[in-house]
């Protein structure tokens, strides 16, 4: 992520897009913006943090799709880790509206 300025840098940014607008305030937004931080973490190596992330928006009604996770590259540094694919066979399951 050197566009801008490093690992911490970039995660310091999705963390402040998520606190601007969180998902007790903006359920679709803030969703948007949890599914931007686990990208970022995802891309920066903190894979701990990408699916922790992931796990709290996945049951939520969202952009984030099974065909997204399953084929948009921006998820493959999660590829092969277990708790991907659990959070892939998640995401085939219906969402009920909040």
């Amino acid at each position: 992520m050197p566009g801008l300025g490093g690992k911490r840098e970039a995660l310091r940014e999705g963390w402040r897009a998520v606190e601007l607008r969180p998902v007790e305030k903006d359920r679709f937004e803030g969703v948007c913006r949890v599914e931007n931080l686990a990208m970022i973490a995802a891309w920066v190596g903190d894979k701990d943090l990408a699916f922790e992330q992931l796990e709290s928006i996945i049951r939520r009604p969202s952009p984030l799709s099974y065909g997204g996770l399953k084929l948009f590259p921006w998820w493959d540094p999660l590829r092969g880790d277990p708790r991907f694919e659990k959070i892939l066979e998640e995401a085939k399951q219906p969402v009920a509206p909040n």
